[in-house]
């Protein structure tokens, strides 16, 4: 399979994923060792003070690094083994994007850092994480599988 159709099968794997539900009118793009996410803010993500909980800013970094390492991995299911956030300022508004990156990797283990950022360009957080193959096949997941 070429690159573009594993990136097309992973945006759908992340659209297809339960927990997505949680997160209406996010939007993923991924290319070779790179993705972006974006969610409009909504206060359905606020936190007792009225701005965006760490919660959803460490699930927005954590899946734009996943699908950034995911990008060159077409054989096996990746998973997060640890992952580092840093919050920098609050959100209360607008639109989030995270852009992940992969920056190193081995056989078995990735390493990714993502940086999430409000609708005016400003960082608002960011993080590293390592991710390591597992046993399970890419494709034995239905939502990586489906038609296009």
């Amino acid at each position: 399979m070429d690159a573009t159709e594993h990136f097309r099968r992973l945006e759908r794997l992340y659209h297809q994923a339960n927990v997505q539900q949680l997160f209406e009118g996010s939007s993923i793009s991924v290319s070779r060792s790179k993705a972006e996410i974006t969610l409009p803010v909504g206060p359905a993500y606020f936190h007792g003070a009225n701005a965006v909980h760490g919660a959803v800013c460490f699930k927005l970094l954590d899946d734009a690094a996943y699908f950034a390492v995911a990008s060159v991995v077409q054989d096996a299911f990746i998973v997060t083994s640890s992952f580092q956030l840093n919050l920098i300022r609050p959100v209360s508004g607008g639109t989030l994007k995270a852009v992940g990156t992969l920056r190193s990797r081995s056989r078995q283990l990735f390493i990714a850092e993502a940086t999430l950022y409000n609708e005016k360009g400003k960082e608002v957080a960011f993080g590293t994480g390592q991710f390591m193959k597992t046993t399970q096949p890419l494709d034995s997941l239905e939502g990586y599988t489906d038609a296009i």
